[in-house]
């Protein structure tokens, strides 16, 4: 467990939701940290940066979707300390984006239905946010 003063990371991440119910995962490529888990798409918020506004810049360069503020809800977060940092990862739902999904940073993307969520192997801190995703789904 991390100690009062620990290096907190904030990063942001949606679940993406298409029209069947299917939630969208990416597999990190192998030489990056958690290399080969998979994850909700998002990433570190930029200095100044809101939440919101992390997810639509991080959507766009990892996926090339644009993605409107008032389409990202906020459903839960996970908190979660690593060796290195302590994490606090807000996690929203967005079901209205303009564009086709496409992995433009060398990852692999796949649309999982939920009862399959817990198949595929994910960073610890996004293992708890799985059953508050499949009751709201």
């Amino acid at each position: 467990m991390q100690t009062a003063g620990a290096n907190v990371l904030l990063v942001a991440a949606a679940a993406l939701v298409d029209a069947d119910n299917r939630v969208l995962l990416a597999r990190r490529p192998a030489h990056k940290e958690h290399g080969g888990l998979w994850e909700f798409p998002g990433g570190k918020l930029n200095s100044g940066e809101t939440p919101e506004a992390a997810l639509i810049r991080e959507l766009k360069e990892e996926l090339g979707i644009e993605v409107a503020a008032r389409c990202l809800a906020p459903l839960t977060f996970a908190s979660h300390s690593y060796e290195t940092c302590h994490l606090l990862m807000p996690l929203y739902i967005c079901r209205n984006w303009h564009g086709e999904p496409e992995p433009l940073e060398g990852q692999t993307l796949a649309w999982v239905r939920k009862d399959k969520l817990r198949g595929y192997s994910m960073p610890a801190a996004d293992i708890p946010l799985i059953p508050i995703l499949q009751d709201w789904l």
